[in-house]
């Protein structure tokens, strides 16, 4: 009996690995290519995530499904990149170079949020006004300004805003110019310094 029941639940492990490996696959292939053609259709995605479209549709029934589903995992993305760059550890200007570089790697899933404003409505972030991720970048501007290692001058949500507007025009640059990705960091990340530094 205990055999019977350890098979069973690795059984259950099995498959739940596997759905999850699924669902995964077909949410990276919703992203790549919704972010060539905004007009995709579940069949192309199905297409780009190598599965069926009858698989596409018994995790996303509907479209409107899976485009909430890309926005709440940018979401919880963010997050995770947060905290992966540690805000609390060392100074301001070096807690923002890393929150950079980890938001950065989400270029193509927050360049596909900004193409498709629907994006924003069912996934529920434009109701999200103070998402944890908002709050802890504000910590650390606040943080920097107080310890005079940011420009105290300004207001520490326009310094958040200028953030998302430098990472924006280093995606863009990759995008539309085709500038290597290391390159377009290393000048959202020098024109960063220069546009916060006291």
């Amino acid at each position: 009996m205990g055999s019977d029941r350890t098979a069973a639940h690795g059984t259950t492990t099995h498959e739940s690995t596997t759905r999850a490996r699924t669902r995964r696959a077909i949410l990276d292939a919703a992203v790549a290519r919704l972010s060539a053609d905004h007009a995709a259709s579940l069949a192309d995605v199905a297409e780009a995530a190598g599965v069926g479209r009858t698989t596409v549709h018994r995790y996303f029934p509907e479209r409107s499904d899976l485009l909430a589903a890309i926005g709440t995992d940018v979401r919880e993305r963010i997050e995770t990149a947060t905290d992966r760059a540690r805000l609390d550890d060392g100074t301001a200007p070096e807690a923002l170079d890393r929150l950079c570089l980890e938001y950065f790697e989400l270029g193509d899933r927050l360049m596909l949020l900004d193409d498709v404003p629907q994006f924003w409505a069912w996934s529920g972030l434009e109701d999200e006004k103070d998402a944890p991720s908002d709050r802890a970048v504000l910590a650390l501007v606040r943080r920097g300004q107080e310890d005079g290692t940011l420009d105290p001058d300004v207001d520490a949500t326009w310094l958040q805003n200028v953030l998302w507007a430098l990472l924006y025009a280093a995606w863009e640059q990759t995008r539309e110019h085709g500038t290597p990705k290391h390159t377009a960091i290393s000048l959202c990340l020098r024109t960063l310094r220069k546009a916060t530094t006291a």
